[in-house]
């Protein structure tokens, strides 16, 4: 039987290094860094995101989503427009500069992503590594939701 803590501890030192080397790369090349990439990238691929919808797909609080948005804003990367359907919130979109930065920080971010995943692990143990992680993730999910 496999030792979970052992697996906690890779899993997690895995995530922090995948991250850092990560991150690090796209300071380097884009001058960006992973954690507005990560919105930037969300922004990207819908055409109309709250903050609260940020916020949950990232599970994090709305508050630290805010305020991460509030700097990419501030850096010309995105901006809030009015909700027409609800005055108490605003959609947040990327600007055209900001668009043109994501789009050129994907391709750092899949070459890194294949360096540090997709050269090393096979295509057939990779999707089954995604579906366990999506069973882990739904599995936590549930066992955190208010009863």
């Amino acid at each position: 039987m496999a030792d979970l803590k052992l697996v906690f501890q890779d899993l997690v030192r895995f995530q922090i290094e995948l991250w850092n080397a990560v991150d690090a790369r796209l300071r380097t090349e884009c001058d960006l860094q992973l954690t507005w990439f990560e919105v930037m990238r969300l922004l990207a691929q819908r055409s109309e995101c709250r903050v609260q919808d940020m916020a949950a797909e990232f599970g994090i609080t709305v508050g630290g989503t805010s305020k991460v948005v509030d700097r990419i804003e501030a850096a010309g990367y995105c901006r809030r427009r009015a909700n027409p359907q609800d005055r108490r919130s605003s959609l947040v979109e990327l600007t055209p500069t900001g668009r043109h930065l994501v789009d050129r920080a994907l391709t750092v971010f899949e070459v890194e992503l294949e360096r540090w995943i997709g050269s090393v692990v096979p295509e057939q143990d990779l999707e089954k590594f995604a579906a366990t992680l999506s069973v882990l993730r739904a599995a936590g999910r549930s066992a955190s939701a208010p009863r």
